[in-house]
């Protein structure tokens, strides 16, 4: 199960916005500090945090919070 409160505080730190900020309309659009190398450094936070491995492919698309939210519920879910 994913905890979007340490997702969110995860996202905050690794790109200097405020947590209660994150939501749906976060994305690589709107979120100025969101280029290609903070982008590689919250997949690597990501893959760390919750203990998970992001594919490649799936790694460059997920530039919004849905979408980051959507893949890590994947990845958390019980097998």
């Amino acid at each position: 199960m994913l905890d979007e409160a340490r997702l969110k505080k995860l996202m905050g730190s690794i790109l200097r916005i405020d947590p209660a900020t994150i939501g749906d309309d976060t994305s690589i659009d709107s979120v100025p500090t969101w280029d290609s190398m903070r982008h590689m450094r919250l997949v690597l936070a990501l893959e760390d945090e919750f203990g998970v491995m992001i594919p490649d492919d799936e790694a460059a698309g997920i530039t919004s919070y849905p979408l980051i939210r959507s893949v890590m519920q994947v990845l958390l879910a019980p097998r």
